[in-house]
């Protein structure tokens, strides 16, 4: 809360208050106008540090980690960059030359070589590996080209070393972004042919279905037979965030 510049008066009734624990939503915002806290902004800094000071209090959450392409909004957690999304600063780069042409094909090649080592390193963590992949990236990153801009975008991506290398230090997370781009993928083609939903209630009966829908399928159940499951108040199939602890951690008795 602090660091999203939470105001010092706010910051302090919240850090003083007895009160730390909620059973719902409507709890939590009658907490917080009983304090006085009622601006909209303040409120959603105030919810979620909350929220992310509840999943550090989670063993099966505290662990998580946001992989993404770079945007300020998903710098939360344990947070890693896309090397998909970072190799196309260098692909996007227009050459003025045959020499830059070069230089920029020969840098892509290192770059994808790289990744496909951090793949290995993947299947296989080893102390070892993870000191000569540090120092390759060290090279890669801080190598002389030709070509000027191309120098600085290898540069801008040196700045970047600990959030591309996550995944020397947790060998279990993904070091791309095609998960998500995947999961948008059906949203971004609804969009292009019918532009959108008519109402906010139409965009969030779309968008919690469709969340409900790749959810299921991820953890393997069958959406039809889990809508059933809950339209008859059934509730044989457990709840889909049980499923998810439960994946997350076998062993755990979720």
């Amino acid at each position: 809360m602090a660091t999203n510049k939470l105001p010092a008066p706010q910051l302090a009734l919240l850090a003083n208050t007895p009160v730390t624990n909620f059973g719902c939503e409507e709890e939590w915002s009658a907490h917080l106008v009983q304090l006085g806290i009622v601006v909209k902004r303040h409120i959603q800094i105030a919810t979620e540090g909350a929220l992310l000071g509840c999943a550090s209090e989670n063993e099966a959450l505290g662990k998580l980690a946001v992989i993404s392409d770079g945007a300020g909004q998903f710098k939360v957690l344990q947070h890693g960059l896309c090397w998909v999304h970072a190799e196309r600063l260098v692909h996007k780069l227009i050459p003025l030359n045959e020499g830059h042409q070069e230089d920029i094909a020969q840098v892509r090649d290192e770059i994808w070589s790289f990744y496909k080592e951090l793949k290995e390193y993947k299947k296989q963590p080893c102390d070892t590996k993870k000191s000569a992949l540090s120092k390759e990236f060290d090279r890669l990153f801080t190598q002389k080209t030709r070509y000027e801009l191309l120098n600085q975008q290898l540069k801008r991506l040196n700045k970047l070393k600990s959030s591309l290398l996550l995944v020397l230090e947790r060998p279990e997370i993904p070091i791309h972004t095609n998960g998500s781009e995947n999961d948008l993928r059906e949203l971004v083609k609804r969009r292009k042919v019918s532009g959108g939903t008519r109402s906010d209630l139409g965009r969030q009966c779309r968008d919690t279905f469709s969340s409900l829908k790749k959810t299921c399928r991820k953890l393997g159940v069958s959406f039809w037979k889990y809508l059933n499951d809950r339209i008859s108040q059934s509730n044989v199939i457990p709840s889909l965030g049980s499923l998810v602890l439960q994946k997350a951690h076998p062993a755990s008795a979720y």
